[in-house]
């Protein structure tokens, strides 16, 4: 620091204290201030409320322990985040012209959603199927509906991640077989796969297997990737969901960070090495509107990962301690009504992603309250992130807002309650056994019903849905649907299965099944029938004959 230059008093001097309690008595009829887990905000922030902080402990540099500035040196000024926009709807085919619509416009990564029954293991043509596919996202039965779906996308040099989990499996290796078929080694190929199963029992309910069988999938994932597709981010462990049932920001770092404990754990009384696996798990966080302790979330997350890593399990590798995160904008908090003002919303959530350190960001269509994103919507979005990359200034340097009163007390505060929620889970024996007492579901439930009855009292404004309304809104405009999809999805994949040696199919899926009752890595004897024609469908039946289905 140049000599002469202001440097932050480490208390203030003490004529200060006078005007600072007299503003805070000026400040207290104005009522009790809190963030969405309960944190009070304090009128006014000064140096006193850091009293006794190191910031060289607490902060440390971007790229060094305990990453609470993020997980690399110069962060944004090296180079942007992934803009990685959510897609999927319909057939391949569809969703392979949104791929390339969304390329063209800049995005540099894919996202790709699945529809319920390729989430549950369903082939289109499944009586349960009936009525839901490619409706929330892309119908996936086959080795040809990859194929059409990866067309002329540069597998070599895209990025993809994969909102799939019960059948992550099945998914990945599709897409290594078509990589593979386009000539790019599966050692090239990078992305990510949810592969989170425990929040699916908590919050969101796509699960197919009990846990024990759905965690031996997951560790035998970890020992394939580090093997076979070494690029691969084999987990995102996702509070995304969690903040999506009702929870708060505290709740969503605490709960997904003990999930996360849970599967690491399982991988090293699997027998891998922490730092065999480690470097290549991701995180799923959510975007809300309260931008601080949004901001506080990011970075608190971070510094709580580190401490796990390196003091639980003992990783000696710096990137096993490094929590990398993807980040979405909250969808709950999307309103249908004046649907314009949810492009406000998204830009705000957005921004503290990026002030927080995330390393890839999908931001939300102003219409998905309504309907799958528009082109216009998506594009709208996708714009939002360039802006802000590239006009506001804020990627000049890394965590900007570092030494902030307020948002380093928020930080503390953030990751102190995260801790507390931790080690009761811990002493209940860990995140499955508190599922299975529904600990994290009782929690949630508590705060979603009191966030929506704060709406409903009118203690919380949302601009537009309790306050600021419009009497006979016109119906904007939503994305069509075509009632010919499902007939045509399930006409082709007719065909695919009549093109089959059924014979071969049988064996190979019978080799599924005979490894499910073993204890060998179920992913070799998986890509074995999948590349015969086997579907996916075909392959989670052979697993739930020996796994069964989780029944909550």
């Amino acid at each position: 620091m140049p000599s002469g230059a202001w440097r932050l008093p480490s208390s203030l001097p003490p004529e200060a204290h006078t005007a600072v309690d007299a503003y805070h008595v000026g400040m207290a009829d104005d009522g009790v201030r809190a963030t969405d887990s309960g944190i009070e905000i304090q009128p006014l922030y000064t140096a006193d409320d850091l009293s006794g902080w190191d910031p060289a402990s607490a902060l440390g540099l971007p790229g060094e322990a305990p990453f609470t500035r993020g997980v690399y040196p110069s962060m944004y000024r090296g180079r942007l985040w992934t803009m990685r926009q959510y897609s999927g709807f319909g057939d391949a085919a569809s969703t392979n012209e949104r791929f390339k619509f969304l390329l063209a416009a800049g995005q540099t990564g894919l996202s790709c959603a699945f529809d319920l029954p390729t989430q549950m293991g369903y082939d289109s043509d499944h009586a349960r199927a009936e009525g839901e596919v490619g409706k929330v996202g892309v119908a996936i039965d086959s080795l040809d509906d990859m194929r059409t779906l990866l067309a002329d996308i540069p597998l070599d040099k895209v990025s993809t991640s994969m909102t799939i989990n019960s059948t992550a499996a099945i998914l990945l290796l599709m897409y290594q077989i078509v990589a593979e078929e386009q000539g790019v080694s599966s050692q090239q190929i990078s992305g990510t796969i949810q592969n989170d199963l425990l929040k699916e029992y908590i919050a969101r309910g796509t699960y197919v297997y009990p846990p024990k069988p759905s965690m031996r999938i997951i560790t035998d994932i970890f020992g394939y990737c580090s093997e076979h597709i070494p690029k691969w981010n084999t987990i995102s462990i996702s509070g995304y969901h969690i903040r999506e049932a009702g929870s708060t920001a505290v709740q969503e770092i605490a709960f997904t960070i003990a999930n996360a404990i849970a599967y690491v754990q399982a991988a090293v009384d699997a027998g891998l090495d922490v730092d065999d696996f480690a470097p290549r798990l991701s995180f799923f966080w959510n975007g809300h509107n309260h931008f601080f302790e949004e901001v506080a979330k990011f970075r608190a997350s971070r510094r709580i990962w580190h401490t796990v890593m390196t003091e639980r399990f003992g990783a000696k590798d710096p990137r096993s301690a490094m929590l990398r995160f993807h980040t979405q904008t909250g969808g709950s908090t999307l309103t249908a009504q004046q649907p314009v003002n949810n492009v406000v919303r998204v830009a705000i959530q957005a921004l503290a992603a990026v002030m927080g350190g995330t390393q890839s960001l999908h931001t939300n269509g102003y219409d998905e309250a309504l309907s799958l994103p528009t082109e216009s919507a998506a594009r709208l979005a996708l714009r939002t992130q360039q802006i802000i990359g590239y006009e506001s200034g804020v990627t000049d340097t890394p965590d900007p807002l570092a030494g902030s009163f307020l948002v380093e007390s928020m930080t503390d505060e953030v990751e102190r309650l995260a801790w507390s929620y931790i080690e009761r889970i811990d002493e209940m024996g860990g995140a499955v056994e508190a599922i299975e007492a529904h600990f994290q579901q009782d929690e949630i439930e508590q705060a979603a019903y009191e966030y929506t009855k704060s709406i409903d009292d009118d203690d919380r404004v949302i601009v537009g849905l309790n306050r600021f309304t419009i009497e006979n809104e016109p119906e904007p405009d939503v994305f069509p649907i075509d009632p010919a999809l499902e007939p045509a999805q399930k006409a082709r994949l007719a065909a695919f299965k009549a093109n089959r040696d059924m014979a071969v199919v049988g064996a190979r899926l019978d080799a599924v099944t005979n490894a499910a009752r073993g204890s060998d890595n179920l992913l070799y004897p998986m890509k074995d029938a999948l590349m015969v024609g086997a579907t996916l469908g075909e392959v989670s039946d052979a697993l739930r004959a020996v796994f069964g289905t989780y029944q909550p």
